[in-house]
């Protein structure tokens, strides 16, 4: 008998390196980050869906209800015109019904007074009586009046026809969309701090009004990510097919702060102990090399700002950056980047705890010992919680208590080249105060805080109500004069 068997065969475990799996292990994390974003963004995206479906609605409602309001208007003249015309020919017929009243009663009176007459028999009262009622006849109103209406029932030249109208409403649709404009790469630039965009639509379309530019921040290559993503900016009413975004980044210049304050590149702590955490931190950027200060100049492309790095060690030296660059109660620090032209915007927000501080700009030989607002070569508005509150803005030693709540977050605006340094709610962009000057050197962003903190946000554009306020509020507003006269 032959016996047949069945083999099985058997395959060595397959080796795989560690280093593979780690690169598996890496690719699938990214995967998995990958489609976690994606997720985030289908979940913003779906939550936009259902704002901007109630936004619609919303508008969509005061729309017609601006309709219906014109059309109660309407309604209301012409029920007001037709009132009036019936009431002018009311007014015309009554009058004109009284008038024959009255004429009528005469005639009938007089007619009962000449049958009377007949029955007379004497000839001379007779003839006397005859001459009476010629004589009254002559002059009886019966015979003068128009037996016409001066005024007709006919109202037809106040009837409506809307039957135009309504085919009109029965046309109301959405707006059209135009095709998405097109960015053009080739007229495009970016320089230092500055973007310019350049765009053409599709095909010629001369019911475009103007253009929105959309821009935000990131801070990586690739998809956009919607965790920890700044809001998007918005520039409204672009005519042209062309923006230049120019943006002042700077950071708090740590080498050049005052001993007591622990700083970071965005933030400002006081350090009563007199920031000796940081000593290692400054030797190791003394090792590293010089720190640079950013200073703007003209875009020569756009006439638009853009920044220019030049090393600190090239200023003079009484403004060298070093740990005594302040001191005594002068607890400043002054932002990295000096501002020479442009219009730029930053924003400020203070720890709740904190007992003082104030937000300004100044010159770069402000003194070691000066404090911000108390010299002609800085402004600021200043912020005290202690023993006393007070909000003031401050100039060469002068202040303007400013009658306003202090915001959560104060908007700082600076003009250079109009001369021009406003603060600003950063929230509901309403004006604080606002200094006009002619600078005549460049200027830093400068800090004090004492018993608490500050952090910053730079880079932003300056918003659409600052540039709005900024034309209306123009020459209307306190300034540097005011300061003048009033002594701290």
């Amino acid at each position: 008998m032959e016996h047949k068997g069945v083999g099985v065969g058997r395959r060595d475990k397959e080796h795989i390196p560690e280093e593979a799996l780690q690169r598996i292990i890496s690719t699938l994390a990214n995967k998995n980050d990958e489609i976690q974003n994606f997720i985030d963004t289908l979940n913003q995206t779906l939550k936009g869906v259902q704002e901007n479906s109630s936004n619609i609605l919303s508008e969509l409602d005061e729309e017609f209800d601006s309709l219906y309001s014109i059309l109660d208007d309407v309604k209301e003249s012409m029920i007001n015109s037709i009132k009036q015309e019936q009431a002018r020919k009311s007014q015309e017929l009554q009058s004109q019904l009284s008038q024959c009243n009255n004429a009528l009663e005469n005639s009938e009176e007089l007619l009962e007074f000449a049958t009377r007459s007949l029955d007379i028999k004497e000839p001379e009262e007779f003839s006397k009586a005859a001459r009476q009622i010629k004589d009254r006849v002559t002059m009886a109103s019966a015979f003068r009046l128009s037996l016409k209406p001066k005024v007709s029932d006919n109202m037809t030249h106040l009837m409506v026809d809307f039957s135009q109208e309504r085919q009109m409403l029965q046309t109301l649709k959405f707006l059209p969309v135009p095709k998405a404009p097109e960015i053009d790469p080739v007229d495009c630039l970016v320089a230092d701090n500055s973007v310019t965009v350049a765009w053409r639509m599709p095909e010629e379309d001369n019911k475009i009004d103007h253009f929105i530019l959309e821009h935000r921040k990131t801070n990586f290559d690739g998809l956009p990510r919607v965790k920890d993503e700044r809001c998007w900016e918005v520039i409204d009413n672009i005519k042209g097919t062309e923006y230049t975004l120019s943006a002042l980044n700077f950071s708090l210049d740590n080498s050049s702060s005052h001993l007591n304050l622990r700083v970071e590149d965005s933030c400002v702590e006081w350090d009563p102990t007199g920031g000796k955490g940081q000593e290692n931190k400054m030797k190791g950027k003394e090792n590293k090399g010089s720190v640079h200060v950013t200073s703007l100049k003209k875009h020569t492309r756009s006439g638009t700002p853009s920044p220019k790095r030049t090393s600190i060690g090239s200023r003079p030296p009484a403004v060298r950056g070093s740990r005594d660059r302040f001191t005594g109660e002068s607890y400043t620090v002054l932002g990295d980047t000096a501002i020479e032209s442009g219009q730029h915007y930053w924003e400020v927000k203070a720890q709740k705890d904190c007992k003082s501080y104030s937000v300004g700009v100044a010159y770069k030989t402000l003194g070691k010992f000066d404090q911000l607002g108390k010299t002609n070569t800085s402004w600021c508005i200043h912020v005290n919680n202690w023993l006393q509150n007070t909000f003031a803005a401050k100039h060469n030693n002068k202040v303007k208590a400013l009658d306003a709540t202090v915001p959560e977050r104060i908007g700082v605006f600076c003009d250079f080249d109009g001369g021009q340094l406003s603060f600003y709610d950063a929230s509901s962009k309403q004006l604080l105060y606002s200094f006009k000057m002619k600078f005549t050197q460049p200027v830093l962003p400068g800090f004090m805080v004492w018993c608490g903190g500050l952090s910053l946000n730079t880079g932003m554009q300056v918003p659409s109500a600052v540039r709005t306020l900024q034309k209306s509020e123009n020459g209307m507003t306190g300034s540097t004069s005011s300061l003048n006269n009033v002594t701290q």
